[in-house]
């Protein structure tokens, strides 16, 4: 128990202010760790941008083909028989296109067990003819437990419990990609079908078990189990194209590409009788015509992005450093206002990334991948900005235009690469390039390359997570150290208050012995 005030001194500012000069050194501690995880955030703040740049605009935009693709196709006739997507290679030739019969999928399908059970229900209700919606009480434990097996195109034989629902189980056998097939229930007739991913006569669904004796997943779904799953096979799609029938091989897929045009067929274009003869058509016709506002714009965003990346870690690394703005004590805070403060912090946390030898490395990188290509960026209207803009970049929008027009694929080449110079071309030396820098920040101050969360949780064995465990330990240490000569001095305090109490009691009673 502390004792303060018999003497009439003012205990606790005299241990407060003996406590203020040995707390220096923790104070010290705390304001390195607080400097150490503000310095981390601004790597996870950088690492969002950088995953950002990385993936949202580099991967998926600017490196796919149609970003920097010139040529656009327009459809005329019967617009609603296809979606058509030109690619930078198409040649302009135009193309009347007649559809006689789409590709199929091989596919399968049992008798059904009627309506009324929903996909919701389990494959022992179905076996029980239990309907949607009435009781199930007599599921037992032993039907839940009932297993059924399938084996589809040779894979590997899936297992199913009585217990797993109908959705599961068609969910299981889609998500084996080995398999090649997709499996759908249809609540209306409660016939499970099971059909090829591959469209056209190669696609394939065959079903068996390994136990000849074993359940078989498709008798839950029959009303007759004598019925034999008989799959139909598939078809090949018939297309002919300025007359000429595609053949040798037949389109496979309802998706087909010529003269640089994707087309991907959606309905047959022939009427035909009776007797299957066709009787008119109604076909379609594909032509391209250059466009080179797709790419210009692209290119636009491209550099935009490109010079707001690099203004940001140009800044970040020059950023100016104010020494004598520590992070603020609980005890200074108590005698700043919340304005005061803020101004203060935002001193304290400028230039943590200065001079920063991971985001150095990766400016470098950026100027010299743009200074390497110099030569054809300036031919296709890209130069770079004044020295002391840092590398940015100025397009010259009718330059670009004009070269995208005469020499679409020389620019898409540059750029995008092809084959395998993709990663040799700017967007890929660009991507990899943020990829290993923020690898190297993962590992020092554990964030994720995979993900731009500013919420994300830091890895703990990081460089700075080894780091900040030996602050919390010398700090924990530390404040130990300081409670016990805190006690220390209160101890003393109170010991020589109880002296002088004691003290002060003999006085006034020799002095009333003397006075009597």
């Amino acid at each position: 128990m502390r004792i303060n005030g018999f003497s009439g001194m003012d205990i606790d500012s005299m241990v407060k202010e003996l406590m203020t000069a040995k707390r220096a050194p923790l104070d010290k501690l705390n304001q390195k760790k607080t400097l150490m995880e503000w310095q981390r955030d601004s790597y996870r703040e950088l690492n969002s941008k950088m995953y950002e740049f990385r993936n949202t605009k580099l991967q998926q935009t600017y490196r796919q083909s149609a970003a920097l693709n010139t040529q656009k196709a327009i459809v005329t006739g019967n617009t609603d028989a296809v979606r058509v997507d030109a690619t930078s290679a198409a040649n302009g030739i135009p193309m009347k296109i007649s559809v006689e019969a789409l590709a199929t999928a091989t596919k399968g399908e049992t008798d059904g067990v009627g309506l009324g059970y929903k996909a919701s229900q389990s494959l022992a209700e179905l076996v029980k003819g239990v309907k949607f919606g009435t009781s199930n009480s007599s599921i037992t434990e032993a039907d839940n437990k009932e297993e059924y097996k399938i084996k589809i195109n040779n894979g590997q034989e899936l297992t199913f419990k009585g217990s797993d629902s109908i959705s599961s189980v068609v969910a299981k056998i889609n998500s084996a990609s080995d398999l090649k097939v997709t499996a759908t229930f249809d609540e209306l007739t409660g016939k499970l079908s099971i059909a090829s991913k591959t469209l056209g006569s190669k696609g394939e669904v065959s079903i068996g078990t390994l136990d000849p004796a074993a359940n078989s997943l498709l008798d839950v779904f029959k009303t007759d189990k004598t019925q034999a799953f008989t799959p139909v096979t598939g078809t090949d799609a018939i297309v002919k194209i300025n007359g000429v029938e595609l053949k040798d091989p037949r389109p496979e897929s309802n998706i087909i590409t010529y003269n640089g045009v994707q087309m991907n067929l959606l309905a047959v274009t022939v009427t035909r009788d009776a007797s299957n003869n066709i009787i008119s058509d109604n076909p379609f016709t594909i032509s391209t015509q250059s466009d080179p506002q797709k790419a210009l714009d692209s290119m636009k965003a491209f550099v935009d992005d490109y010079n707001k990346m690099l203004t940001l870690l140009n800044t970040k690394v020059g950023e100016e450093k104010y020494r004598s703005f520590q992070p603020l004590t609980d005890e200074q805070r108590k005698s700043m206002t919340e304005s005061d403060i803020k101004l203060w912090e935002e001193k304290a946390k400028s230039g943590l990334l200065k001079n920063d030898d991971i985001l150095a490395d990766l400016v470098s990188k950026m100027r010299n991948i743009m200074g390497e290509n110099m030569g054809q960026l300036s031919n296709i209207g890209i130069t770079g900005g004044k020295y002391f803009e840092g590398g940015k970049l100025i397009l010259d929008e009718a330059k670009f235009k004009e070269a995208v027009l005469n020499n679409p694929q020389q620019v898409a080449d540059l750029f995008q690469g092809t084959g395998t110079g993709v990663k040799d071309s700017i967007f890929g030396k660009l991507y990899d390039d943020f990829d290993k820098t923020m690898d190297k920040i993962a590992t020092r101050a554990g964030t994720t390359k995979f993900s731009g969360d500013l919420n994300s949780i830091y890895k703990e064995e990081s460089i700075m997570g080894r780091e900040l465990k030996g602050y919390n330990k010398e700090i924990s240490a530390l404040e130990k150290r300081l409670t016990a000569l805190e006690n220390r001095y209160y101890k003393q305090f109170t010991a020589m208050e109880t002296a002088m109490s004691k003290y002060q009691s003999q006085a006034s009673s020799l002095s009333s012995f003397f006075s009597s």
